[in-house]
């Protein structure tokens, strides 16, 4: 199976990140955390280090399933700003392949044009940034290749939307059950 790259830059959020990578590998699908810093300690927005698995330039993106976008401020922007990561997000785009991102960056596939005529969510007060989208406010909300997340609470459902975009929903419903998700439900 094809991995998951989850890209993180200086400031990303810890939550968003460290969340969706725990449960892609409870559901035993390949993922990696892609430092775009040029250093594999990076440092997320809370000032917790993590230490991710290979550099941008280390990675194959042909061989990515699928792209993730921590939000976390300042991370959001300096992932905005990385001329790499914007050209691996559109050639993925372009290819139909799987795109994710959560909190403060859907706002980077809302400046791309990547969420035109699409439905997306993403933290409130971000909204005006994403370009040709439908505001839903929903948790998460997944529109053909494209991912959306509200922030750090959703993490679990953006997780499990990734666990299922990957052709895994029964794995999805069984780490709903087993992480106790399903009790938040009732």
């Amino acid at each position: 199976m094809k991995p998951i790259y989850l890209f993180m830059d200086e400031g990303s959020e810890e939550v968003e990140s460290l969340g969706v990578i725990d449960i892609v590998r409870r559901a035993e699908i390949p993922i990696q955390i892609v430092s775009v810093t040029g250093s594999k300690m990076v440092t997320g927005s809370h000032g917790i280090k993590i230490e991710a698995d290979l550099l941008l330039e280390d990675a194959d993106l042909d061989n990515a399933a699928m792209l993730v976008l921590p939000g976390g401020l300042p991370g959001t922007y300096n992932l905005n700003e990385n001329v790499a990561v914007r050209a691996a997000v559109l050639r993925h785009y372009e290819e139909g392949k799987l795109l994710a991102a959560i909190c403060a960056a859907p706002i980077i596939f809302g400046q791309m044009g990547l969420l035109q005529g699409r439905k997306a969510t993403c933290y409130p007060g971000f909204d005006d940034q994403l370009e040709g989208a439908t505001y839903t406010a929903a948790l998460v909300e997944r529109d053909g290749q494209i991912i959306t997340g509200k922030g750090p609470a959703a993490v679990f459902e953006f997780g499990y939307a990734i666990v299922e975009a990957m052709g895994a929903k029964e794995k999805a419903d069984a780490l709903r059950a087993g992480m106790l998700y399903a009790e938040l439900q009732k």
